[in-house]
């Protein structure tokens, strides 16, 4: 990545389902090391741009860079530099922990130890539980599960949806504190959220997606909760 260069770059982008448009015209940006994070009403097509960014969908229209790869033309490049945590922990119910984390870093091509598999778990208070089969875990332990992936991985670019669902008190502080730790080394973080208040602690930026349009954008320090509440009200109509 070019020095200046922003690690997620969408312009114009589009994206419709036959006669039905989710996506219309969202230009946004987030720099290394930087964190953006997108509120918007049910429907407002925020996972459809998570997905499109991941590479999971193509948009209909528009352009996207992501680490200064193109995705029309670079995707398996983007891939290598994007860490997507969906709403869905996607993980193999009928592996423990240790096995999920094994397999993830088999399938990415990471040259990863025992010691490392286990330091990822206890980054995320489930070393403990590393040899228990998944199925037996709690939304909250999938969640920090699934973090533990990205802790292997170490992407430069962070899309999460809903980090902090299911996640208790200690769970929520310990995501927060692997998202500060991945700006600080340079990783951009754009993150998807209902929680205003979580999302107002993790923001370099707020933007509020609204029917499929990017409603408005702010700096962090120019927000406090009410004044953030207040303006999603006006933006969105939910309360």
């Amino acid at each position: 990545m070019v020095n200046g260069q922003r690690a997620i770059e969408a312009q114009g982008l589009c994206k419709e389902y036959g006669s039905t448009r989710v996506l219309q015209d969202v230009s946004l940006s987030v720099a290394p090391g930087e964190g953006l994070v997108l509120l918007g009403p049910n429907g407002a097509g925020k996972t459809t741009l998570l997905k499109i960014l991941a590479t999971l969908i193509r948009p209909t229209a528009g352009l996207v860079r992501i680490a200064g790869y193109e995705l029309r033309r670079d995707a398996d490049a983007i891939r290598r530099h994007v860490g997507f945590l969906a709403h869905g922990s996607y993980l193999y119910e009928d592996l423990t922990a240790v096995e999920n984390l094994q397999f993830f870093a088999t399938l990415h091509g990471l040259a990863v130890r025992k010691p490392d598999l286990l330091r990822a778990l206890d980054d995320v208070d489930l070393e403990g539980d590393a040899d228990q089969r998944v199925r037996e875990f709690s939304l909250g332990m999938k969640r920090r599960l699934a973090f533990a992936r990205l802790g292997l991985q170490r992407p430069r670019v962070l899309l999460l949806d809903e980090p902090f669902a299911g996640l208790d008190q200690q769970g929520i502080k310990r995501v927060e504190d692997s998202l500060t730790a991945f700006k600080d080394e340079g990783a951009a973080i754009l993150m998807v959220t209902h929680n205003l208040g979580h999302g107002l602690a993790m923001a370099d930026r707020v933007a509020i997606l609204a029917a499929g349009r990017v409603a408005v954008e702010r700096n962090r320090h120019d927000l406090d909760p009410e004044a953030l509440s207040a303006l999603y009200t006006t933006h969105t109509g939910d309360r």
